[in-house]
């Protein structure tokens, strides 16, 4: 057997609203509770279980690589909610998206400051 990404957790100060807010931006199913966490399910047989912790927090890194048409609408979606996006992992270019590797990229924030980013090419794949 392969080896494969199964799930990762995200500690959030608010479990539900976290899972609710990566549903909403992503365009997910809702996500179920299973024990501690609230299970975002993503397209590739991978989850994101988000469990309830404390204020402290480290700041992790998410990265999904999705189609060109659900870039737009995550784009879009982002845009609606009034977030703010950069081009960059340092977030030094507000507003802006990158076009690495000949594809889209872009990067916000969920409510617990982990870095989130949405990309339609896979790192050295242009």
């Amino acid at each position: 057997m392969s080896v494969h990404l199964n799930h990762t957790i995200m500690p959030a100060r608010d479990r539900d609203a976290t899972a609710a807010f990566l549903v909403d931006l992503l365009g997910l199913e809702p996500a179920p509770e299973f024990g501690p966490f609230r299970v975002v399910s993503l397209g590739n047989d991978v989850s994101i279980d988000v469990v309830q912790a404390g204020e402290e927090l480290p700041s992790l890194h998410f990265a999904f690589l999705v189609g060109e048409e659900e870039f737009d609408q995550i784009w879009g979606r982002i845009k609606e909610r009034g977030l703010t996006y950069w081009a960059d992992p340092y977030h030094r270019h507000a507003g802006q998206i990158n076009t690495n590797d000949g594809g889209r990229g872009l990067y916000w924030s969920d409510p617990n400051g982990h870095n989130l980013e949405i990309i339609t090419v896979p790192y050295g794949g242009g």
